[in-house]
């Protein structure tokens, strides 16, 4: 019996193929395809090609994670938390070069008054000079509202200076991307709403350990019998300084300027929820301030490394000490657990806020006491350093529209 031939191949030898062309539908006439392994041939890369795509893949990834990192979208915000893990970027790669930031290079501290503000600016004045990046502060410190055409003239500003930078003013939340501008990354400090209250209330009348004429000049239409009004007596006879729209504070700052930010409600509340998960890097308590300072020196190194050490200098802690609101008084239980009530949207924000801290803390390994909210919020007398900054001019749009109550 005859021996069937090999069919031969048109390149020369036998065919590797003999019953018709490999899965994937490569022409006969191809030579190459003799060093192609006969199964499934579409499938097999060289070395060379396998080198070239991942090479192009980490290329894609780090323009993409540079992207982000220098004014990408706000979402990135909730993967630069994890992706920060339990460790700082310190940790993992020693001291960055100079101007090579691996983390957003436009901050914006729109600081809520009466919450630290005054004790975190003095901070990032060291700061500054320590690490060589431009703190921006504004000459205008009575407008938190503004006008359509005063936030583009403010973002146009801000969005022109020096990189890196922190912004830093009393005003309401502005969405830079709405007037076309890169989205900033924000961060803030609140505390508890009555305490906020208290704290302004009282310096409003009484200053600070700074000088006590200081509240002369800034309430100088204020009569006697105003200034030493009882605080009971205002918050349970409704004098317009102790209700509402007054006690709707906080939430206007992290809501924004829309009209329906300054009304106490649900939609104000809920968008100032929105805008804290989207914009807002970090939003710390006060009550709980040296682990708001370690959480901004990991997240933001070229801005915070070593706080928490200057913050603990013997040094600071005289200078925080001087603006310590002087004659401040606790309210009755009854007259507390009234503006408890009236400010009952303030509260909602506030404990939503510390739980959102509070699970970041657990993340790096910081422990929180959790108890269960009291019937009427605890009332604690802060310490020095944690609270008392003087109020200064950002409230003086608010100083006025209680001037001309007082007139009346």
């Amino acid at each position: 019996m005859k021996k069937k031939q090999q069919q031969q191949h048109p390149g020369g030898g036998a065919d590797p193929w003999p019953h018709g062309n490999p899965l994937g539908g490569a022409p006969p006439g191809l030579g190459s395809w003799k060093r192609r392994v006969p199964l499934l041939p579409f499938l097999r890369f060289s070395l060379r090609d396998y080198g070239f795509c991942m090479a192009t893949l980490l290329v894609f990834c780090l323009g993409s994670l540079f992207y982000q990192l220098s004014g990408g979208p706000p979402r990135f915000l909730l993967d630069l938390r994890q992706y920060l893990g339990n460790s700082t970027y310190l940790d993992d790669h020693g001291p960055p070069p100079s101007k090579v930031l691996p983390f957003p290079s436009q901050v914006v501290y729109n600081r809520v008054g009466k919450c630290g503000s005054r004790t975190v600016v003095l901070l990032l004045r060291i700061l500054s000079e320590k690490h060589g990046f431009n703190l921006v502060t504004s000459d205008i410190h009575n407008k938190t509202r503004l006008t359509k055409n005063e936030q583009m003239e403010l973002i146009k500003n801000i969005s022109t200076a020096e990189q890196p930078y922190l912004f830093t003013r009393h005003v309401h939340f502005l969405n830079f991307s709405r007037f076309g501008g890169d989205q900033p990354v924000y961060i803030n400090i609140i505390r508890d709403p009555v305490n906020r209250f208290l704290s302004n209330y009282f310096f409003r009348r009484f200053g600070d350990w700074r000088g006590e004429q200081n509240h002369m000049i800034r309430t100088p239409s204020m009569r006697q019998e105003e200034r030493y009004l009882d605080i009971n007596e205002c918050i349970l006879e409704n004098y317009p300084e102790c209700s509402n729209p007054r006690l709707f504070y906080i939430i206007p700052y992290f809501c924004g300027q829309h009209p329906r930010c300054r009304e106490p409600g649900e939609w104000a509340l809920e968008r100032a929820k929105l805008n804290v998960n989207e914009n807002f890097l970090l939003v710390g308590i006060l009550e709980e301030l040296e682990d708001v300072l370690l959480l901004l020196e990991r997240f933001l190194p070229h801005y915070f490394k070593g706080v928490l050490s200057i913050y603990k200098d013997p040094e600071h802690r005289k200078l925080g000490n001087m603006t310590v609101t002087v004659k401040k008084t606790v309210p009755s239980p009854e007259a507390v657990q009234i503006l408890y009530q009236r400010m009952r949207y303030e509260y909602e924000f506030y404990h939503y806020v510390k739980e959102q801290f509070h699970l970041l803390k657990r993340k790096f390994g910081l422990k929180s006491r959790v108890s269960k909210p009291p019937l009427r919020p605890h009332f604690f007398i802060p310490t020095p350093l944690e609270t008392e900054e003087p109020i200064d001019d950002e409230e003086q749009d608010d100083e006025k529209w209680l001037e001309d109550i007082y007139k009346r």
